[in-house]
């Protein structure tokens, strides 16, 4: 079947076919050895014509090990013959402690391809193809694989699938029928699924950042930073019930009417700015109807306002005698602790009173931008997405992620959040907050990686992309995942149909891919320039895939391989529509 060497070009070997033993079977793809008195040289076919096999080098096959890359090519005098059955187990892996089956070799007769889980699972992994390529699948079938294996078990493992269409429910319910002790934990936006066993998706707003604000306030420009900071710090002392919380509305209101007052203004128009705030923002003592003690007599503050003929205030010096009783510039030094439970409507009276303090209502462009705050917060607040930040009661960080992975007091594994009635804006802002929050809390941890998490992005393209964060933040969540992630056990799964619209830093830090068909040329283009290991040879591999088959390379394969995975059981919700069987009944 194989001839003499004619010549090797840089990593090519040209293989004769003798005239008198023809190819009798398909060798694209195949894999041969190159064997010389002291070296196994591990090859692919890649191109066959009439009188010469061209055979690409993979590496070198030494001590039941395979080392990738070849630095001492073959001799000319080298014989060349098909892998042997023992040869292809050091490829392929075989059945060991801490392995998983992914699927089978189409080109060896199904042969089971094996991977170490600890390569394939604690790196960040990218699985990309079209629609209808088997992706959804894929990914349903190599988690399943996971709690599937009788002599694994993965108790303590937390996969956290943010599902874009609700694909995945299906998938994962019952796998407490494999093993009593895995669970599955549904979170949705869909209030209609809470009849399936669901729980309604809640983030509690007291564990949310700065930067978490930012993001869900779509703020657009760096001076809106310290506006939101402001807020936080006063809806955590408004939230503190007592004397502060009082004394320190009364002292921004009094702050905010003493720098009116000493402002050019005419008297009119401080009283019309004066009442304005006081509108917006009062308390029980300090009104336009509180008391004021005069000598001998008492007013209503509104009824101090009273203009002059000389355009002065008559009460003025009652005015600012009443004002200045109530500031206490110590208030401005208190720190607020930051556990503290409030809602979106506490959030709006905080930023009420940051509008009048900070001396914004004197700096239109400051105002201006607080106003779309503002807007954007009450638009939050009686808005359909209301409910998920509307937390019952308060938990700390480290109850809410202990109660995310809990399900009736038992640990579940696998935690899948159903996003599909969030509009897109929405989604992304939850699923970023989700992974910072798991991000800060991997990073506490006093033994680093020893609760790994992985974030399992469906329609990922939506989520980890080139967007404003890094303009906004100085950081984008999914990029800093990846590049700290994994030291401290937190890890991505990226699936998408668009890797062309995803992060750069992101592709470039996944080590294990699954590709499935792809053929749009600008994915194509933009994989092979992204990944170094994506060879022209699994750009055509992949190119006449079947659904359901991919090209796996990275870390946890000695080679890449085409795999053929098995069908998912039970399925994901992820097949095309019958329009036939609807058409017709």
């Amino acid at each position: 079947m194989f001839g003499k060497i004619v010549y090797i070009s840089d990593n090519v070997a040209h293989v004769a076919i003798p005239k008198d033993a023809p190819v009798i079977m398909n060798l694209m793809n195949m894999h041969v050895v190159f064997e010389d008195e002291d070296k196994r040289i591990l090859g692919e076919v890649e191109d066959i014509s009439a009188d010469v096999i061209k055979i690409r080098f993979l590496g070198e096959l030494a001590d039941g090990h395979f080392i990738g890359g070849v630095l001492r090519k073959p001799n000319l005098t080298a014989t060349t013959r098909i892998i042997k059955p023992e040869e292809l187990k050091i490829i392929m892996g075989d059945n060991t402690e801490g392995s998983l089956l992914l699927g089978m070799s189409p080109l060896y007769e199904n042969m089971p391809v094996m991977v170490d889980i600890n390569e394939l699972c604690s790196n960040h992994m990218a699985i990309f193809g079209n629609t209808g390529s088997g992706k959804s699948y894929g990914v349903a079938r190599f988690i399943q694989s996971l709690f599937y294996n009788p002599d694994f078990v993965p108790f303590k493992s937390n996969f956290m699938i943010f599902d874009a269409y609700g694909e995945y429910h299906n998938a994962f319910q019952n796998i407490n029928q494999i093993n009593p002790n895995y669970n599955f934990k549904f979170y949705t936006t869909n209030r209609a699924q809470l009849r399936e066993g669901g729980e309604l998706l809640r983030i509690p707003l007291w564990l949310l950042s700065i930067d978490d604000f930012a993001l869900l306030l779509n703020a657009e420009k760096h001076s809106q930073l310290p506006i939101i900071e402001r807020m936080l710090k006063l809806v955590r002392v408004f939230a503190t019930d007592g004397d502060v919380s009082t004394r320190y509305k009364n002292h921004l209101i009094a702050k905010a009417i003493m720098d009116i007052m000493y402002t050019n203004q005419t008297s009119a128009s401080k009283r019309n700015d004066i009442f304005s705030i006081l509108a917006s923002c009062s308390t029980e003592q300090f009104n336009l109807e509180a008391p004021v003690q005069g000598l001998g007599y008492v007013r209503k503050f509104r009824e101090c306002f009273l203009i002059d003929t000389s355009g002065q205030f008559t009460e003025s010096i009652l005015i600012t005698q009443y004002i200045t009783s109530f500031i206490d510039e110590n208030l401005e030094k208190y720190e607020p602790t930051p556990d503290h439970f409030f809602t979106l409507e506490d959030m709006e009276k905080a930023l009420q009173f940051t509008l009048i303090s900070e001396g914004l209502l004197r700096n239109e462009r400051l105002y201006d931008e607080a106003i779309t705050l503002k807007v954007r917060l009450h638009s939050l607040a009686i808005g359909e997405a209301k409910e998920f930040f509307s937390y019952p009661q308060f938990i700390n960080m480290e109850n809410y992620v202990a109660s995310l992975v809990t399900k009736n007091g038992r640990k579940a594994q696998i935690v899948n959040f159903n996003l599909e009635d969030a509009d897109d804006r929405i989604a992304k802002t939850i699923v970023k907050i989700y992974s910072k929050l798991l991000f800060d809390f991997t990073k506490r941890l006093n033994e680093r990686a020893s609760i790994p998490f992985h974030i399992v992005l469906e329609e990922s393209h939506r989520y980890v992309q080139n967007d404003s964060d890094n303009f906004l933040l100085g950081y984008n969540i999914f990029e800093r995942i990846a590049k700290e992630g994994r030291k401290f056990g937190l890890l991505l799964l990226l699936i998408s149909q668009r890797p062309v619209e995803l992060s750069e830093t992101v592709i470039s830090q996944c080590t294990n891919f699954l590709i499935f068909k792809m053929s749009h040329p600008r994915d194509l283009e933009y994989l092979k320039k992204m990944l170094p290991n994506m060879s022209s040879e699994i750009m055509e591999k992949q190119k006449s895939l079947q659904p359901g088959t991919c090209v796996a390379f990275g870390r946890a394969f000695k080679i890449p391989m085409i795999v053929r995975m098995p069908l998912p059981n039970p399925e994901p919700y992820s097949s095309n529509a019958d329009v036939v069987g609807r058409w017709t009944h």
